[in-house]
């Protein structure tokens, strides 16, 4: 399926597609940038392009962990799962990898309360525990990042070659280029303009995939249809280890597997990727738990809404002569690589379906790309120059650094793809292992940030004997299964992928907490955050340099900053007095330190009100608990027991949830933050048109 022979595209077009949507947000980038500058108060200061000045609302939040959390994987994986398992594909899929997110909404909440203005949770880990933990952590870090944009780049590589016969070392090496240039021009609040244009696209997508498979289509057309091609499909390839080997039913021993590795897997690459952190750290105070809530919810109708439409549609359409690989299906290594969504889409709306799924697989590459830019770049920045070279850097060097750690690590995420390519290497293998070397780090870093009793020694000693665990379990067990053999086929499998996310996530899990109760710092006192509170709150006198922005602007306190996407207002009003443009003359030294958080946070009236943060923590954490018990037990076990296999009346009812969620996604991420941001936007314009008008000047 991968050979020229089957491409719908041309390679051409595939180059085209990979180039110019990246140069396309440049672009749109550099001209929000220019109107964000002129029509707006935002600064140019390192927390604006580190953290988006800690502004950002609850919707535009939701939009981006949606946009963040569709990988390519979310998309191709979730459809190669209900190819190889029937109904319980999707489910296992968005189940298995939505609770991350309802549990984060916890953490999002505790980091605003016990590190207000940190840049990334590894600087809390240092400020409580010292160098050591840091630097464990931060190697954790890293890993958890290069693992994501390996699975992006390999992912998203995979599909263009299939469909456009593009040569894929050349797609790989391409797929940073836009990325790194719309990021470059617009930091971190450039990935929140770049998901909500790709959750808006990806959800036009997904119900236009969605209608034309229940409802226009001549080759399906209608849920009760593609039940009875099911059935059909049951009978004929009938599907090893399900109930009377039908496509189904939730009684799947490789369904239920895949599920519980991608809880564990997942739970590293939400708990330890400092892209998820830092829109936690970018989202208004009082809020920033209500975002991740909201955008896990949508994002569950993502790989719902793909799966059960394309993946329940490729396994009904093997039998029809446009399929790629007619008269046989799909090999299990083509099914590994992601491309059952592919395939469904060539046979039911060809070239123009074919387009329309690269696009929408680039738009989910370039986002999450570009949030892993961003967090590898804060790390290396914050974390290891800040930190060890130069504590004192002022703003324009640490953006200076910051940009050129983003334009480094796109060359590195390009020439992994590439290796990964010639070594075999796919999507669908890194992604069930990656929890074997994450998941051991879940529960410190959860603790380190959210508990008060948690000890240093106990939780760093966890991390590294749980990550130790699982690769060796991992390996013993693929030896085990397969008389010796360790490779990349024997090691894919099930049983050791299972042996190894297990043992790594619930040693840890088990290490951390009751060593930090066995052997507690302090005498046993509890931790009371000082240090984590007091990151970044009293910033040196910082000399305005040559070519830097204003010593207004560089000093701004993030909680006087208004930006593009808050309440707008001129420039004028901004630079009104002349004592900036002297300070910027001349260098000299302007200090304007923010106030302290306790001083500003005195009425309890405030939303933002530590008291009202704890309380929204309690409430995340009740809700994800109670979200996690009917997604992973309420729902699944009772269908799972009796092996209830469905009816068409059953899997009519099946699609229309998935159809009405998609909607419910919609309306979330895509219409309610034009609806928060309405205002914002209306000054935006209205001083646009003041200016073109020339009744004012800005």
């Amino acid at each position: 399926m991968s050979s020229r022979g089957t491409a719908i595209l041309t390679p051409g077009t595939g180059y085209g597609i990979v180039v110019g949507v990246g140069l396309f947000f440049a672009a749109l980038m550099i001209v929000a940038n220019f109107l964000q500058r002129r029509y707006t108060r935002t600064s140019a200061t390192v927390a604006e392009f580190s953290s988006a000045s800690h502004s950002v609302k609850p919707f535009m939040v939701a939009a981006a962990v949606t946009s963040s959390w569709t990988w390519a994987a979310s998309i191709l994986t979730s459809a190669s799962q209900a190819y190889a398992n029937g109904i319980v594909g999707p489910y296992s899929y968005a189940a298995g990898a939505v609770v991350q997110i309802l549990a984060f909404s916890a953490n999002a909440a505790k980091i605003k309360l016990n590190a207000p203005n940190a840049v990334t949770f590894l600087e809390v880990l240092r400020a409580r525990w010292g160098a050591v933990a840091h630097i464990v952590f931060m190697v954790y870090a890293l890993i958890t990042n290069i693992l994501v944009t390996a699975m992006l780049v390999t992912g998203g590589s995979a599909v263009v070659t299939d469909l456009s016969g593009a040569h894929t070392a050349g797609v790989c090496m391409l797929i940073p280029v836009g990325v790194v240039a719309f990021v470059l021009v617009g930091g971190l609040r450039a990935t929140f303009f770049a998901d909500y244009l790709h959750v808006a696209f990806l959800f036009s997508v997904i119900l236009a995939f969605q209608f034309v498979v229940f409802a226009t289509s001549d080759k399906i057309g209608s849920p009760a249809r593609l039940y009875d091609m099911l059935v059909e499909a049951s009978a004929r390839w009938p599907v090893d280890g399900n109930a009377e080997g039908s496509y189904l039913t939730f009684r799947s021993k490789s369904g239920i597997i895949f599920m519980i590795i991608n809880l564990a897997g997942n739970s590293g690459t939400v708990f330890l990727d400092q892209s998820y952190w830092q829109r936690a750290i970018a989202s208004v105070p009082s809020t920033a738990s209500k975002g991740y809530f909201l955008g896990g919810t949508a994002w569950l109708s993502v790989p719902l809404g793909m799966a059960a439409c394309l993946g329940l549609s490729g396994i009904a359409l093997r039998t029809d002569p446009l399929f790629p690989t007619y008269p046989e299906g799909l090999s299990p290594a083509q099914v590994s690589a992601g491309l059952p969504a592919a395939a469904a889409v060539q046979v039911l709306m060809r070239e123009s379906g074919a387009a329309v799924l690269l696009v929408l697989l680039f738009l989910a590459v370039t986002s999450t790309s570009a949030a892993e830019l961003c967090a590898v770049s804060n790390i290396l920045t914050h974390d290891i120059f800040r930190t060890y070279f130069r504590p004192d850097a002022s703003d324009k060097t640490l953006i200076m650094v910051n940009r050129a750690c983003m334009v480094g690590y796109g060359l590195f995420a390009g020439c992994i793809g590439v290796a990964l390519y010639y070594a075999g290497i796919s999507m669908g293998w890194l992604y069930t292992m990656m929890g074997i070397l994450l998941g051991a780090a879940v529960v410190p870093v959860a603790v380190g940030i959210m508990w008060d009793r948690a000890s240093k020694w106990p939780c760093v000693f966890a991390a590294i004997f749980g990550t130790s665990a699982g690769i060796i379990g991992w390996l013993v067990a693929a030896a085990q299964l397969n008389d010796g053999e360790v490779s990349v086929v024997s090691t894919g499998q099930d049983y050791p992928l299972l042996i190894g996310n297990l043992l790594s996530i619930c040693l840890s899990a088990i290490i951390a907490p009751i060593g930090s109760l066995i052997f507690p710092e302090r005498g046993g006192a509890p931790y009371d955050w000082a240090e984590t509170r007091a990151l970044h709150a009293h910033p040196e006198p910082t000399t305005v340099e040559s070519g830097a922005p204003s010593a207004t602007q560089s000093l701004t306190d993030a909680g006087d900053e208004i930006s593009p996407l808050d309440e707008a207002a001129p420039v004028k009003e901004l630079m009104s007095g002349e004592s900036e443009k002297e300070g910027e003359k001349s260098g000299t030294v302007v200090a304007k330190p923010p106030r302290d958080v306790a001083e500003e946070l005195d009425d309890e009236s405030d939303p933002n009100h530590p008291k009202k943060i704890q309380r929204t923590f309690t409430m995340s954490m009740l809700a994800a608990v109670l979200a996690s018990f009917i997604l992973l037990v309420l729902i699944p076990m009772p269908l799972v027991g009796t092996g209830y296999i469905s009816t068409k009346a059953g899997f009519q009812t099946y699609c229309i949830i998935t159809i009405i969620w998609v909607f419910y996604g919609a309306f979330v991420t895509v219409i309610m933050p034009l609806v928060e941001y309405r205002k914002s936007l209306g000054e935006i314009f209205k001083h646009m048109w003041l200016d073109i008008t020339r009744q004012a000047k800005y």
